[in-house]
């Protein structure tokens, strides 16, 4: 599953404009300059994904003699959706917001076609699982979903399904962001007892990064400690590389091929903003993430049967390779996967983008001592506290993009104790040190316990939890 850069927020298109052009300037005077590959390609990435803002806002391409002002067609992207657009951006490799209380997911839901998950939906799991709904599901961390009720069905009636998530191993560490859809796959496997596979995405990876194939791989068995630490049964969860696993398995392959047929250059070009300068990796990749929501793609699980319904729990941003692989499923007699998203684990520094491994200071990685965590939180964990004690006792901290409540609506399971965070902070009862303390004595001993069980998982239980092989459960 893709990563994303940080960047800043564009206001307005004309600043985009001035910034594609500024950071054009900056490409050209370090291939002037022979500065290091590293420096460059970090340089083009960011302008090309200025360049897709540019597209994304305006409608059409950025041309460097007519900024937005001159342009005949800006009348019409100047209306009410225009301005969505430069307030909200994702897609699988970019979130930004101009608001402080990050992405407005109505809209997005509105804007991607998918289903809000409502009280009913809700209820409806609880009986059919006979057990209270995740957190992530009361507090609308997990907020929309494609087909959940049809998996519903499926479940009820006795028929087979399976999960599919994944992780694109960029870094060694992964951080506490990372773990949201993990924690959430793992509660879904338990309560509906059904088997797993998680994809890691090491070619995309590959294709996307400045990495060797061999280090791609090694941060795929790294992060598959990570995953393992998260208590998943062996008995029901395969995880594999995609480097490893395409060679081994012929019906992953063809289902990849038939993917390939199916999709045309310019689909691929409208859903993920590729462009000519792209390599034919990165156009193919897609059809690789589709894959796994065929059930066909892994015959020593499921043996040659096609039809068993995939339920893909990932964050919103991954919902484009999933739109495509639902269009194209009824063409290649599969069944569409269902999904259920998530929310943004946002950045310490604030919901405007999301946590992102490539900037330390955004992240709270899993390797960090307690020492770390606490400097991190109180450091750079954005506020909505007041600037003085004085007017916070007055008039109180604004929960909705304080960060650190946010971190605590993921973490801390006690409804009531968090009901009544929300409380004494909004009326100016708690101070923002207090909340921040609140974080750090969740996330201290969160990330303590998950330390201490990655240590248990050894090589071999990577190698077996990686060997294709048949899974332990029961479909009729």
């Amino acid at each position: 599953m893709a990563d994303m850069p940080n960047g800043e927020p564009c206001t307005s298109p004309l600043e985009l404009f001035n910034s594609i052009a500024a950071q054009g300037e900056l490409v050209r005077n370090l291939k002037a300059g022979k500065a290091s590959k590293d420096e460059i390609d970090s340089a083009v990435k960011m302008l090309l994904s200025l360049k897709m803002s540019y597209k994304a806002a305006m409608g059409e391409d950025y041309k460097a003699d007519c900024p937005p002002g001159n342009n005949p067609s800006a009348e019409s992207n100047s209306g009410p959706d225009a301005t969505e657009a430069e307030e909200d951006f994702v897609d699988p490799w970019t979130v930004r917001t101009s608001s402080a209380k990050g992405i407005d997911y109505d809209k997005l839901i509105v804007q991607f076609g998918s289903s809000k998950i409502d009280k009913e939906l809700i209820n409806r799991i609880e009986r059919a699982t006979g057990q209270r709904p995740h957190h992530f599901l009361r507090r609308g961390i997990f907020f929309s979903h494609r087909d959940m009720n049809q998996v519903l069905d499926a479940y009820e009636n006795k028929k087979p399904f399976y999960l599919y998530t994944g992780r694109g191993p960029s870094s060694e560490a992964m951080h506490v962001g990372h773990l949201i859809p993990f924690i959430f796959t793992k509660w879904l496997q338990d309560v509906f007892n059904v088997p797993l596979v998680v994809q890691m995405s090491d070619d995309e990876k590959y294709l996307w990064k400045d990495l060797t194939l061999d280090q791609a791989y090694s941060y795929t068995l790294e992060n598959a400690k990570d995953i393992i630490a998260c208590g998943f049964d062996v008995n029901k969860t395969f995880i594999f590389s995609d480097l490893e696993y395409m060679g081994q398995s012929p019906g992953f392959y063809k289902n990849v091929v038939k993917i390939q047929k199916h999709v045309t250059f310019n689909q691929v070009k409208g859903i993920f903003g590729f462009t000519d300068s792209d390599c034919i990796g990165k156009i193919s990749f897609p059809a690789v993430q589709a894959a796994p929501s065929f059930s066909n793609s892994f015959p020593q699980i499921f043996r040659d049967r096609a039809d068993i319904q995939c339920l893909i729990p990932c964050a919103i941003d991954q919902d484009p390779y999933f739109r495509m692989t639902r269009d194209v499923a009824p063409r290649i007699n599969y069944p569409k996967p269902a999904l259920l998203h998530s929310t943004f684990f946002p950045a310490l520094q604030g919901a405007q983008t999301k946590m992102s491994a490539s900037d330390p200071n955004s992240s709270i990685f899993l390797t960090d001592t307690a020492k770390q965590i606490k400097t991190k939180v109180n450091k750079h964990a954005f506020s909505g506290g007041r600037d003085t004690v004085e007017e916070h006792r007055q008039f109180g901290g604004n929960c909705d993009v304080d960060v650190s409540f946010m971190y605590l609506t993921f973490f801390l399971e006690d409804d009531d104790k968090l009901e009544q965070i929300r409380k004494d902070y909004t009326s100016g009862a708690m101070l923002t040190g207090e909340l921040k303390k609140t974080l750090i004595d969740v996330l201290q001993p969160l990330i303590a316990e998950h330390q201490a069980r990655r240590k248990e998982v050894t090589d071999e239980m990577v190698k077996e939890f990686m060997t294709p092989r048949q899974l332990s459960f029961h479909f009729q």
